[in-house]
């Protein structure tokens, strides 16, 4: 019986099948239960509805000239964007807990790389439906238009959408090594980044310790970008290839924890504990 993480014989590459097994069995859980496939689409509608109204009314207040749609609607769109990312990585892996699963995908002759780039693909996926739920919302219900943005809209959403990889594989990491009730850490990841990454404000009304700190958060860039263009600012190229090394960074840097944390597991036996409620 094989072990993930372990180098096989004969696996020096990712074999597709086992990656596409990840997903298929995400597939087959979400086409097979309505409670799961309803959040995907549920909260993003929500949250559209809400702050595309705000920003309607916020247009009617304001001074002429400056429409807060592209401005508030266009960030939080973004955001959630970056949110669903992240869940859509943690919820795959807290799904093979919630199943009793977790024991027989780590038993199973499966790399570890194999198995992260099935989280991912699967954030793909349910990420994607989340995404195309808002732009058509946001779009057709509120009017935004993401030719103010031009181009840069695609490398705004690579950063976020690599920053979200890295978050999620980390979350999963955390609670691999802390056990099951660790999964209330994973849930307030993006509310914790929030503040530093000034979706709604420019860095610089942020105290000098919080812009250091957000000087490290790709988001920052992203959102500091969107504002630049939005002021009628040249394209911030520089910026944002800071904020996109970063975020390549924080993905190499949550798969090596990810590893870690699993070699560490198999070693102590904590893998073989993990039906328990906690380990410590």
């Amino acid at each position: 019986m094989g072990l993930p993480g372990a180098i096989l014989p004969g696996a020096t590459l990712l074999r597709a099948e086992r990656v596409a097994a990840i997903v298929l069995r995400q597939f087959y859980l979400i086409r097979g239960s309505l409670a799961r496939f309803l959040p995907l689409v549920v909260w993003v509608v929500v949250d559209m509805t809400l702050w595309g109204f705000l920003s309607r009314y916020l247009n009617t207040v304001a001074s002429p000239g400056f429409n807060f749609v592209p401005a508030l609607l266009g960030a939080v769109l973004l955001w959630d964007f970056f949110i669903r990312v992240t869940q859509g990585v943690t919820t795959a892996f807290l799904e093979e807990i919630w199943t009793r699963n977790l024991l027989n995908i780590f038993a199973a002759p499966l790399l570890i790389a194999e198995y992260l780039a099935g989280l991912v693909l699967t954030s793909i996926a349910t990420s994607a439906i989340g995404l195309a739920t808002m732009l058509l919302l946001a779009t057709f219900a509120f009017g935004l238009s993401f030719t103010v943005y031009g181009l840069m809209v695609y490398p705004f959403v690579l950063v976020l959408f690599l920053f979200g990889i890295s978050m999620g594989v980390f979350a999963c990491a955390v609670v691999l090594r802390l056990g099951p009730a660790a999964e209330w850490f994973v849930w307030p990841i993006p509310a914790l980044v929030s503040p530093f990454a000034g979706v709604f404000y420019p860095l610089a009304s942020l105290p000098k310790w919080m812009q250091f700190v957000s000087r490290l958060m790709p988001p920052a860039y992203v959102f500091e970008s969107m504002r630049t263009i939005l002021a009628g600012g040249g394209v911030p190229l520089r910026t944002l290839v800071v904020g996109a090394a970063l975020a390549v960074g924080y993905v190499v840097l949550a798969c090596g924890i990810f590893f870690w944390v699993y070699r560490g597991a198999v070693r102590t036996g904590l893998i073989a504990r993990y039906s328990a409620e906690s380990v410590n």
